[in-house]
């Protein structure tokens, strides 16, 4: 993966964005740590592709209650004077 300084990714913003379509990602810099990464529209699809939405994590992926007994107690609770 290619690196590239702010400044460099400013001027050169175009180059930056041919080279993800032809290397992958890039990486840009900030005071000399990781900041962010260009990808190229494919890459960036293929990986979102990959992410399941709302109703699989509610109905697929999700926690199973096949099991689960919900009975409601038949105690009526305790008696309490009331003065």
């Amino acid at each position: 993966m290619a690196t590239w300084q702010i400044q460099q990714a400013k001027s050169k913003l175009s180059e930056l964005i041919e080279r993800s379509k032809r290397e992958g990602p890039q990486t840009i810099t900030k005071h000399g740590k990781p900041s962010a990464v260009i990808l190229s529209m494919e890459e960036y699809d293929s990986l979102r592709r990959n992410e399941p939405d709302l109703v699989d994590v509610l109905f697929r992926l999700g926690p199973k209650f096949d099991d689960l007994d919900i009975e409601r107690s038949k105690d009526t609770g305790r008696e309490v004077e009331l003065e």
